[in-house]
């Protein structure tokens, strides 16, 4: 009696109902440490694939993620191209300034990993059922000074290895000396800092935007599970 109640139930239910039914009784299953572990696992997944991306050769250079000059730097070209030993200024700063943005990528798995083992079970369902880019939006409030703090001095570095820093200083004391101009004097790792930071953050927004609406990303069945609950 009990089956043959059951189904006729599910036999006049709208399929889409019957798919919601489904979905919430799938989701039930699932244990607080499933949903740690999901979200985690999602989290790990997208940082890695970021960070690798981003640090590998022309990961910025060659990118979306493309660190261009400051606005400030376009002064200094307009008046320097025509110079000798400055004709290719800026695309030669630009590829610099990426180079180190690349060097300096490689430190960021660390710190990421650091945040995201930290995440209590709240922060965790916070996040899972926030906005598309809630989990972003998490690691930058948790990581970016400390991002900043490493980002920084191996960018200076990087800049230096590259020739950036020389070449930038070149430029701008040049230009400082044509006569009737205001004066420049940018901080290039502060901006370049800034910058990277930024491609890097905007990436890891994408990948999670795209495990959030995408179901062929979510590549465990982990991830299905914990993500169904959040569709």
């Amino acid at each position: 009696m009990v089956l043959l109640t059951f189904s006729l139930f599910f036999s006049s239910c709208d399929p889409k109902d019957l798919d919601k039914i489904l979905g919430t009784a799938g989701s039930a299953l699932l244990t607080d440490a499933d949903i740690s572990s999901g979200l985690k696992e999602a989290l790990d997944n997208g940082v890695k694939v970021s960070v690798q991306k981003l640090s590998a050769t022309d990961g910025y250079y060659q990118s979306a993620y493309k660190i261009l000059l400051p606005a400030e730097a376009n002064k200094v070209i307009d008046k320097l191209k025509f110079i000798p030993g400055f004709e290719n200024l800026q695309e030669e700063a630009i590829k610099r300034v990426n180079r180190a943005a690349e060097d300096a990528a490689t430190k960021a798995g660390p710190i990421f990993f650091d945040a995201i083992k930290g995440m209590s079970f709240s922060d965790v369902t916070n996040v899972l059922m926030g906005p598309k880019n809630a989990a972003t939006n998490y690691l930058h409030d948790h990581t970016y000074q400390s991002l900043y703090g490493e980002f920084n001095p191996v960018i200076m570095n990087s800049l230096n290895k590259f020739g950036a820093l020389d070449l930038w200083s070149d430029a701008i004391n040049t230009y400082n000396q044509i006569p009737f101009i205001t004066k420049l004097n940018p901080d290039l790792g502060d901006y370049v800092t800034n910058k990277a930071l930024d491609g890097l953050f905007s990436l890891i927004e994408k990948k999670e935007y795209g495990i959030r609406t995408d179901i062929s990303q979510r590549t465990s069945s982990l991830l299905k599970k914990v993500f169904a609950k959040q569709d």
